[in-house]
Order: C-alpha cells, then structure tokens, then sequence
C-alpha cells in the first residue's frame, strides 16, 4: 500500500504546469516527453505519469517515487523514463528538475549525432557553449541517465543521439526553460544551415555573454 508522501500539493502543481508546458511550447506530441521534479525537502520525486495524455493530466495522476525508485503516491505508473531521471537526480545534487522531449529541430541534430554549434548569442547566453550531443543509449534503464551525466557538463542541456533532448536546472522551471530555448536556436541553427555555414562565436566572448546574462539578466 501506497504511503503518504509528504510532498505538498503546491509543488505537485508546480511539476504538473511544467508538463503541460510541454505540449503549449510545442516541444512533445501525444502522449511523449516527461517532466520531474525533486522535492528539495523530502527528496521524493514528482513526475509524469506513463501514457497519459496531457490534456486529461491532473494533479492526481502524478507519481511519486523515492530515490530507489518505489512508487509512495499516485494511482498511475510513473514514466518509462523514471530510471534514467532517478540517475540524473542521484549524481547531480544540484539538479533538481529535469525535462525530456523529442522536439524536432533539436532532435534532428540528435539523428546526425550532432552538437547544437555555438553560433548564436542565444547560445551563448543560455548554454555557455555548444549544446553536447551524448551517445546512444538504450531506453528503460540508467543507461541513458549515465549517458546524459557523462556529457551534458556544464551546460543546463544535451541531446542524446538517435533519441532527443535532456534538460535540467535546479528546478522544474527552469528546466523547462531549457528545453524550450533549446528547441529555438535549433530551429534557427538549422534553418542557417540551409543556407550556408554560420559563423562560431568564439569560446571567449560566448564565455563573458554567458556570465552577464547569468548575473545582470531580468530581476534581481
């Protein structure tokens, strides 16, 4: 039988917006794509459930898994994907929001087995550098999860060859975040593509953009 949780309704409906942002910034289709979110407190995890559609999702359908992976809440399933996000949460402890679709300009660099190239001040600002592209990895297990940990580094952002896009941030917002910016300046890097070869912005000035829009960028 299923345990209280603990987590409380507020953050629950945090994780739940954030997943159905998915489908409003046009980064997933049916039923694909996952958002979770680590509870800073209790260190459960809140995510979407497996094969649920997004229009009919509500805040009861959420699992609710420890950090083993035991589901403590919810009536449905959680994600095929809960393994992988589980691992991502384990070794970084900074994380504590991940987000996972197949947005189709991202992921078509993610076909060729390619990086996102630093190109763009929007680049730059959001990433830092290149958007890394990781190694395939098969689905279900932890494999994709060392996958993403072994290349994403310092930036919010990875794809992961043959399968899609991984974001992360230190809450469910701003990871979502991510995702939605990485799917803008795939676009826009793949339609320069069309036309030519974009010009790199070289690491040193994409490094000092990245800083400022860090520390002066919106309210403080």
């Amino acid at each position: 039988m299923a345990v209280s949780s603990a987590v409380p309704l507020e953050f629950k409906m945090l994780v739940l917006q954030c997943n159905l942002g998915l489908p409003r910034h046009h980064l997933v289709t049916m039923t694909s794509g996952n958002v979770s979110g680590r509870h800073p407190e209790t260190g459960l995890v809140v995510i979407k459930p497996s094969g649920v559609d997004y229009d009919k999702m509500q805040v009861a359908d959420l699992a609710v898994v420890d950090p083993e992976g035991r589901q403590v809440e919810g009536r449905l399933k959680p994600s095929v994907d809960t393994a992988t996000h589980l691992y991502i949460y384990k070794h970084r402890p900074d994380v504590h929001g991940i987000v996972h679709t197949h947005s189709p300009y991202a992921t078509s660099f993610a076909a060729l087995g390619r990086p996102i190239p630093l190109v763009l001040t929007a680049i730059a600002d959001e990433f830092g550098g290149p958007i890394p592209c990781a190694p395939y990895a098969p689905v279900g297990g932890e494999e994709i999860g060392r996958s993403v940990v072994e290349h994403i580094g310092a930036s919010p952002a990875v794809l992961l060859q043959n399968h899609g896009v991984f974001t992360v941030g230190p809450d469910p917002q701003a990871a979502l975040k991510a995702a939605v910016m990485v799917e803008d300046v795939a676009k826009t890097v793949h339609l320069a593509l069309l036309l030519g070869e974009p010009l790199p912005i070289p690491a040193a000035e994409a490094a000092r953009a990245h800083r400022r829009y860090q520390e002066k960028y919106g309210q403080r």
